[in-house]
């Protein structure tokens, strides 16, 4: 049964994996910067008067004074928010592939985004914070590329493939054996979904739904584990991406509403009420539909991203009392405050990375089981 189950997880994750992709860069390419370089480009005129001198001098010593501050807000919103390149330290880059349609003009930008140099425009694009961007601000274009976050979802997906095949051919050469090796990790992960998560809401129709809960927990799970590590491969802010969420929460609502039973339905269009009610209650029921989805994407998108946010605006603190490299003794005090502190969060971000998996695993099935459960209404015809 649970060979059965592994395999059918795999071909489930290869789909998930390439619609996840698909989604997210569709959706990711509707979004527009509201600030580019040329956009935020402005002319300077010249006025006679003395006293405008004096205001303009005084202003770009303000500007002057801010330009070495650390800046925490910006770092932060850097640090979870995705990529054309990933960044490993100072001016080293690694390189992603882009492919990006300029709707405006028709014409495709097709390389690798090391093409970009230091604001530098490539056939209208430049590479702004780490993210390609329409030079003019304006154009619309359709996103394709794989940038950090993309990659690191098909990196999940292809350990998925790898541990699973393996965990399965294990399965089938030793049956009747005690699992060894990744097997003796992976079964009782699997049997935990199964007995704990889906068989109490969905009873007799586990096995068919078993697949597609083993492969959310799991791409989940590894999408956020693979976000603690700071270095590459890993650091991507996965589900701290509202677009990978929405179309999570999306597959768990086709599953829902295209499983359920016809009580479901009735107990939606037909409310057990009095029938001058039923305008109320069925707007308010279709609005139960969406937002049962819609509280699992905010929940898990909210979660992850605020563990990021925590860790950098801790790790901020030697910069800040460091006065941005300016003050050693502030750095150390600092670092004494924020390294304790930034241990303890990630320890706890390990847990919250696992249960946040769970939590939206358990609340699809919980909705899964409510929309299959059938009432028997020829009980109480007596």
């Amino acid at each position: 049964m649970i060979t059965s189950s592994i395999y059918t997880n795999i071909k489930t994750t290869l789909l998930l994996a390439v619609v996840l992709f698909m989604s997210t860069n569709v959706l990711r390419a509707q979004e527009h910067h509201e600030t580019s370089p040329a956009a935020n480009t402005t002319t300077t005129t010249e006025h006679g008067t003395e006293e405008h001198a004096t205001e303009e001098h005084g202003t770009e010593e303000h500007a002057t004074e801010e330009e070495g501050a650390f800046n925490v807000k910006e770092v932060a919103m850097h640090h979870i928010a995705d990529a054309n390149q990933w960044h490993i330290m100072g001016n080293i880059h690694i390189p992603l592939p882009v492919m990006i349609l300029n709707r405006t003009t028709g014409e495709w930008l097709v390389g690798l985004s090391s093409m970009f140099h230091e604001e530098e425009e490539v056939k209208g694009f430049v590479m702004h914070h780490d993210r390609i961007v329409p030079a003019n601000g304006t154009d619309a274009y359709l996103d394709l590329s794989i940038t950090k976050n993309v990659f690191t979802m098909l990196l999940a997906a292809f350990i998925l493939l790898v541990v699973f095949i393996s965990v399965a051919k294990a399965c089938q050469n030793n049956k009747g054996k005690a699992p060894k090796g990744l097997q003796n990790i992976i079964e009782p992960l699997v049997i935990f979904v199964k007995d704990e998560i889906v068989q109490p809401n969905l009873g007799k129709n586990t096995d068919k739904f078993l697949p597609y809960f083993l492969t959310a927990f799991f791409f989940i799970w590894i999408n956020n584990i693979l976000g603690l590590i700071p270095l590459m491969p890993g650091g991507a802010n996965v589900m701290g991406n509202i677009a990978v969420t929405l179309v999570l929460s999306i597959f768990t609502l086709l599953v829902v509403n295209g499983s359920a039973k016809k009580d479901y339905w009735k107990h939606i269009f037909m409310p057990p009420a009095p029938v001058w009610l039923w305008p109320i209650l069925i707007p308010i029921e279709l609005i139960g539909v969406i937002s049962k989805p819609f509280a699992l994407m905010i929940r898990l998108f909210a979660n992850m991203s605020a563990g990021h946010i925590i860790v950098i605006s801790l790790t901020s603190l030697i910069f800040v009392f460091g006065k941005a490299g300016m003050s050693i003794a502030g750095s150390a005090t600092g670092a004494a405050i924020a390294v304790p502190f930034v241990l303890f969060i990630s320890i706890i971000e390990l847990l919250v990375a696992f249960l946040q998996a769970f939590i939206f695993t358990m609340l699809s099935a919980v909705f899964l089981g409510l929309a299959l459960e059938e009432h028997h209404h020829e009980e109480h015809a007596h």
